[in-house]
């Protein structure tokens, strides 16, 4: 069998051209705050391609930089500040944070109709009773990929892998919500062996490096990896993509799969927040 590679690249440029085209008809240029402790360079990266990926598609960047050295309460009181700024449409806070900072203090501090993270408490007890436009933009991204794919997901026996916050949870209850059947692993899960093999969707975040091989799935899976690890300095996915390659019908890998189309999501989250501005 020909493993079908998605490629996110692709999707991630459909979806910003879309951004662009409406971003460009606002009678206001929308503004977007990605917050960064300082000393991790991974996260810089991150937040700098994202400033970049805002900027193209006319969104202007906010810089909130902060010493590694700051209190909840002082980056509280920054945030408290970013939520008034004029045309502010989205602040997230790029995680993880340092140890002694109160994590859902911090994100729960970001006005929750600027949370295009859907991290805060209000944003996300929202989502989960569908009373949000903006959800988790990682699993959204899962969602578009998987929908990108000319498949009838009817009576498949989806498994997701993990429950965490951003991936897991999230994805669990928007396969649900359409009325799928969907069988969540995680570590306390007895029979993982036997669902992953009998699975014909396997949507993974569980940040396993190769976790998932060729032998443990059956022909033609659909497999979307949302998983990320460090493995010899760079970054791999959950999936073993050399023994899965003829295994699975369709993959979308990490890098240039799930996390793509998870940045241009979150800036369609802006726009969502800005056309409400208007």
């Amino acid at each position: 069998m020909q493993t079908q590679i998605i490629n996110g690249r692709k999707i991630r440029d459909g979806i910003l051209a879309e951004v662009k085209e409406e971003v460009s008809k606002l009678p206001f240029v929308p503004v977007f705050c990605d917050i960064l402790i300082e000393g991790d360079p991974v996260s810089l990266q991150y937040v700098e391609m994202k400033a970049r990926t805002a900027e193209s598609v006319g969104i202007k960047f906010r810089n909130a930089t902060f010493p590694s050295s700051i209190t909840t309460e002082e980056l509280v009181f920054q945030i408290e500040n970013l939520n008034r700024v004029p045309h502010m449409c989205g602040i997230i806070v790029q995680l993880p944070l340092p140890s002694h900072i109160d994590k859902q203090t911090v994100i729960d501090a970001i006005d929750h109709h600027l949370d295009v993270d859907c991290l805060g408490t209000v944003s996300s007890d929202k989502f989960y009773v569908n009373a949000n436009d903006i959800g988790f933009p990682t699993a959204l991204a899962c969602m578009k990929i998987l929908d990108s794919i000319a498949i009838d997901t009817t009576d498949k026996n989806i498994v997701v892998l993990g429950r965490g916050t951003l991936v897991g949870k999230p994805v669990a209850h928007l396969l649900e919500t359409r009325g799928l059947k969907v069988d969540v692993v995680h570590s306390k899960t007895e029979n993982t062996e036997e669902l992953m093999k009998n699975a014909d969707i396997i949507i993974s975040g569980i940040g396993s490096g190769k976790f998932i091989t060729g032998e443990k799935v059956k022909e033609g899976v659909v497999i979307i990896d949302a998983g990320t690890s460090e493995d010899n300095g760079s970054v791999v996915g959950d999936v073993d993509t050399v023994s899965i390659t003829g295994k699975a019908s369709y993959l979308s890998p990490t890098p240039g799969g799930v996390g793509p189309v998870t940045v241009a999501i979150l800036l369609s989250n802006v726009l969502k927040v800005a056309k409400k501005m208007k």
